[in-house]
Formats: C-alpha cells, structure tokens, sequence
C-alpha cells in the first residue's frame, strides 16, 4: 500500500489537498482541483488528505487550517497555501513548478 511519504517523495509534482468534510471552503475547492486536473493531466498528481481522519499526518505538516494546499516533489515541500484558491491563480502557481 502506497503511503503519504511514498506519494509526495515521487519525481512527480503532487499537490495535496489537506481538507475537512465539515468545511465548506474545502468543498469549494473540489471543482477546481478538477479543473486543475483537466488541464494539466498527468504532469501532476492530486490527492486529498482528511485531516479528521489522518490527523497525524495534518499535525505532522503543521496544518492548522483547511483547506490547505501544499506542492511536493521528492518529499521537498515548494509551495503552500491555506484557503480557497481560484482556479487562476492555482494554475499559474503550479505551472512555475511543471517540468
């Protein structure tokens, strides 16, 4: 089974979504992280992680809101935010980071 370490340690640009089922900017960010998905496709991985129930991992990075958004590579993290993050600006932050 693949961990969190193992994902975010790949050569592959993961974003990773830290959010709540409780919290409605977390469901906001939802479509755009599709959005984000369609367009940039298999230059960059997605996941989401529920900080209710990986809690660990949430403490382990320091997130202390949500939705918080972190970009990795080889386990580095490059770039973090918290909150909702228009579809724009997101796609602008990431593709500084596409190789």
């Amino acid at each position: 089974m693949e961990t969190f370490k193992d994902v975010i340690s790949s050569d592959r640009l993961v974003l990773v979504d830290f959010f709540a089922t409780w919290c409605q900017p977390c469901k906001m960010m939802h479509p755009i992280l599709e959005q984000v998905k369609d367009v940039l496709g298999d230059r960059i991985r997605i996941i989401k992680v529920d900080v209710d129930k990986h809690s660990a991992t949430a403490v382990q990075h320091q997130v202390r809101s949500v939705p918080t958004l972190m970009l990795f590579r080889h386990g580095e993290m490059l770039w973090r935010t918290s909150g909702v993050v228009p579809e724009k600006d997101l796609l602008d932050t990431i593709k500084k980071f596409v190789r």
